[in-house]
This record gives C-alpha cells, structure tokens and sequence, in this order.
C-alpha cells in the first residue's frame, strides 16, 4: 500500500469499525446516544420538579375541601349598652314585672356541620382534573426540549464528523508534503511544489481550527441542555433512525396523537366538564346542622337579669333557586372555553400535519443528494488518485494536486454535511410525530 493512501485507507477502517459497533450495539465507554441526551435534558429540567410541587398543592386542596366536612367551630363574644330596653308599665297588684338590664353580655360557642352539599364532589373533581391539566402543561413544556437536543445534539455530531474528514486530509496532505519534500532534494521537485503542499496544509489547519471552535460551543450547549458536561473525547453516535422512520411513515399523521399537547387538551375538556358539574350543584339545596351554646345575661330568657348559661341547636336549609341568570352565563362561558380548546386544537394539528410533509420533503430529497454524493466522492477520488500519480511523476503541479485534493475534501465534507442532515431530519420527523428516538 503506497503511503498516499494509508490516512484514507485508515479512515475507512476506522468507519466500517464504527459501522460494526452500531450495528451490534457496542460503543465506545465515552459515547452520548440522541436519546441519552433527551432523557438528561428531562431529568434536569427544573420544570420537572412543578410536577411533584402540583401534587403537593392539589393534596392541600383536597385536604381543605375534606375539612368542609368537618363542624365547623366558631366563637364570639359582645358585651353592649343600650339607652332604652323593653318595659311594661301595667301595674299589677302584687306582681312585679322586671325589666331587662341595659347593658348585656354574650360569650358563645358556635357549632355547624354539613349534612348535605351537593357541590363537594363535583369541586373535588375540579381540583383532580386541574392536577391532571397542569401536569400536563408541563410535560408539553418539557417535550419542547426534544428539539433544542436535536439542534444542539447534531450540530456537534456535524463537526465531529467534519473534524474526521479534515484530520483525514490533513494526514494525507502531511505524507505527501515529505515526499515532496524528498523530490525537491533529488531535484525532482521545485521549492514552489513543497510551498503550495505546505500552503494548503496549513489552510487545512484552519479550517480544523475552526470546526473545532464550532464543535466546542455546540457541546457546550448540548451540557447546559443536559445538565452533564460533554467533554470534548465523548463520541457523539450516529443515530440509526431509517428503521423507526420506515414503521413510523404508514402512520405518520395518526401518530401525532401521541403528542403530549393533545393530552393537555383532553384534560382541559375534563377540567371545563367538571367545572360544568359545580354550576349544576349551585341550584340544588343544601343542609347543614348548627348549635350554640353561651353565657351571658340576659341568657334565652329575654327579661332575666341574671347571667344565665344556655345553648340551642337546629337544622337549616339553604337553596338560591334564582340567580338572576348568573349559573346560565357561567355554562356560556364554559361552552366558549371549550370552542377555544377546540380550535387551538384544530390549529395545532394542522401545524402539525405541515411540519410532517416539509420532514417527508426534506428526507426525500435528501435521500437523493446523498446517493447524489457517493457518486462524486467516487469520481474525485480517482481524479485525487491520477493526479497524484502524475504529480510524483512530475506531470502535474503541486498547486493543481492540491486543488484535486480540496475538490475531494469539499466532496467528503458536503456528503457527511447531508448524512448528519439526514439523520437529524428523521430525528425531527419523530420528534414531530410524538415518537421516541430509539
């Protein structure tokens, strides 16, 4: 094998390694898969917390409303001068009627306690499905970060796979500067060849340089996303999503079903649905028992002026049959409620059913540029190949070698651009249908 060939041979050995790994599910220790990273990026999200904060919030609601079953306990106390009381001014012949004293006091005890509510069930419902709508929320919230994941995920994948290409070139570019190097002390080469090798190697060093500054801020945002740094010796795996996209596209515009927003929705009619049911119960009567018991002068017996204990107890029955139309305009607003669930629905799904064709357009027509670029990759190849025979047979100039040389780098780099890009259109294309990447 002549040394001109071994970085590319090399290269190759080193994918069809990584193609193996892949496929028999082997990577190396430090490697990140799209998932992993989805999953991080959930699991740190702060948000994900509220989860279990709106549990806590909907237990100590529950927990009020089961105290309205509960007597209610009250106490109270008044003490009063009046100017003027009741008196009678018959005089009866050895009958003495007393009047009541001016001032009076009243220290009491109140006791109620609900017997039948209609509405306590019906607002305990209210409190669950407003749990299940909210939790909801924040799932769709969370399911956001699929695509911020992806963005960042596959730019970084993007210049790793850029970085491999260049290192590759840059090896190639390195053997075949000494040997021209050797030429030039032979006297088979001129200066000006060694000069456009070295010229163009160095070009290649900028280009690294720059794909890494790239790589580097592509990884530092994809660790703020996952909440774990992702070191510059992580290997970022390729996904393989063409089976999950093949199973996926007969039902492509059904899947989206499975979208966490349509949850939320469903929830949001549960919610409206069982507010509904409190409107219902405001119509309906309710009976509670009371009591009370006190101190006090004058006690029940209005014309003692004596401090008297007493108490007394009861059953009361309370119903507002007429609202004045206040239960009939709340049912009108939740009926509106539920139109405006309605249409954002209606309008979410339409978003979505567009995203899904752009995704199905851009992986078609991607599936075309990449059958599109093996073919070049293969034809620079054998140009890169002639002309570097001819440039060691003095045939050619370094300047037009080098030229060979950056039209196949261009090649590589254009086919592993569409490759990442391809890979991250089926990403999407799941993410869009609500189905994970595997």
């Amino acid at each position: 094998m002549r040394l001109a060939t071994l970085p590319f041979a090399l290269a190759a050995l080193v994918s069809a390694a990584t193609a193996r790994a892949q496929q028999t599910g082997a990577e190396p220790r430090d490697t990140l898969r799209l998932a992993d990273a989805q999953s991080r990026a959930v699991a740190s999200d702060p948000r994900r917390r509220q989860l279990e904060l709106q549990e806590r919030a909907t237990a100590l609601g529950l927990q009020s409303l089961s105290a309205e079953r509960l007597p209610a306990l009250s106490a109270g106390g008044q003490a009063q001068y009046q100017s003027a009381v009741t008196r009678v001014s018959v005089a009866l012949p050895g009958v003495t009627i007393p009047s009541p004293s001016q001032d009076t006091y009243d220290a009491r005890l109140n006791v109620q306690q609900s017997i039948f509510d209609p509405t306590y069930r019906p607002r305990a419902a209210v409190e669950r499905a407003r749990l299940v709508e909210s939790q909801a929320q924040v799932r769709t919230s969370l399911y956001g970060l699929r695509q911020d994941v992806n963005e960042a995920f596959f730019a970084a994948l993007m210049a790793q796979e850029k970085v491999a290409q260049v290192e590759a070139t840059i090896a190639a570019l390195s053997a075949r500067l000494g040997e021209t190097e050797t030429r030039r002390r032979e006297g088979a080469a001129t200066p000006g060849d060694t000069a456009a090798i070295a010229a163009a190697l160095l070009q290649r060093r900028q280009d690294l340089a720059q794909i890494e500054a790239d790589r580097t801020a592509a990884l530092a945002r994809l660790s703020d996303l996952i909440g774990t740094t992702v070191s510059r010796a992580t290997v970022l795996a390729a996904p393989v999503l063409d089976t999950a996209v093949a199973r996926a596209l007969p039902r492509a515009i059904d899947s989206v079903r499975a979208r966490p927003e349509y949850a939320q929705f469903a929830a949001a009619r549960e919610r409206l649905a069982r507010q509904e049911a409190v409107e219902g119960a405001q119509d309906k009567p309710r009976v509670s028992a009371f009591g009370r018991a006190g101190y006090g002068r004058p006690g029940l017996n209005m014309l003692s002026t004596d401090f008297q204990s007493y108490w007394l107890a009861g059953v009361q029955l309370q119903w507002a049959p007429w609202t004045w139309g206040t239960t009939t305009r709340d049912r009108e607003v939740i009926e509106v409620q539920r139109e405006i669930v309605a249409s954002n629905e209606a309008a979410f799904t339409a978003s979505l059913r567009r995203a899904v064709q752009q995704s199905l357009a851009t992986m078609r027509r991607l599936d075309t540029t990449l059958a599109l670029d093996e073919r070049i990759i293969t034809l620079r190849e054998q140009v890169e190949r002639e002309t570097s025979a001819r440039l060691r047979e003095s045939v050619v100039t370094a300047a037009e070698y080098t030229d060979r040389a950056a039209d196949l780098l261009a090649a590589r780099l254009t086919h592993a651009q569409h490759r990442v890009e391809l890979a991250q259109a089926r990403a999407t294309f799941l993410t869009i249908i609500g189905v994970d990447a595997p």
